[in-house]
């Protein structure tokens, strides 16, 4: 008889540029489960000179959560969640915090401390570099995200309208070229 299977080994850490396509792949994973994935139009390049740029400093920032299916074998982790995120900075506060852009976690591994791991990464880094604010959006028909934000003690911020501008608006409110009579 065999012995019984070890329990799957997890870990969480900072972003290297050899996950680039499980990023990739987890973000259109979650523009497909949020019924959007026509949005989706990043590539694993863009993210690549976003993330880990040649020229300059990243604006832009990835934790990933990594599932090995036995202890041990290093090559046999696998990116099954991350959260990618980048520096937001309050005027009222005065400080940088952090805005998570998203979340993610494979629907198979869900439920068991994943998502948990990955906001209590970001949490960490807040806490050792001064920043008062972890905060992100989610969208209103999300209930099981929303309870489980929740859970932990995130608290909506319904007073607030979130606007977007693209495509044409942006292009007619770029071409001003002086203030409006």
């Amino acid at each position: 008889m065999a012995p019984p299977a070890s329990p799957p080994t997890v870990r969480v850490r900072a972003a290297q540029p050899r996950d680039i396509a499980d990023i990739h792949r987890l973000i259109v994973a979650l523009a497909e489960y949020e019924q959007d994935p026509a949005s989706c139009t990043s590539t694993p390049e863009d993210l690549r000179i976003a993330l880990f740029p040649d020229d300059r400093e990243a604006a832009a920032f990835a934790l990933v959560a990594e599932m090995a299916p036995t202890a041990g074998a290093e090559t046999s982790y696998r990116v099954v969640g991350m959260a990618v995120w980048f520096l937001s900075f309050s005027t009222w506060t005065g400080r940088h915090g952090i805005w998570l852009e998203d979340l993610y976690v494979e629907a198979a591994h869900r439920g068991g401390g994943l998502g948990t791991a990955l906001l209590a990464g970001l949490a960490r880094i807040c806490r050792d570099r001064g920043y008062p604010r972890l905060e992100w959006w989610v969208l209103d028909w999300n209930r099981p995200s929303i309870e489980f934000y929740e859970s932990l003690g995130a608290i909506a911020q319904d007073a607030w309208t979130t606007y977007r501008m693209d495509d044409a608006a942006l292009t007619r409110l770029a071409a001003l070229d002086s203030l409006p009579e």
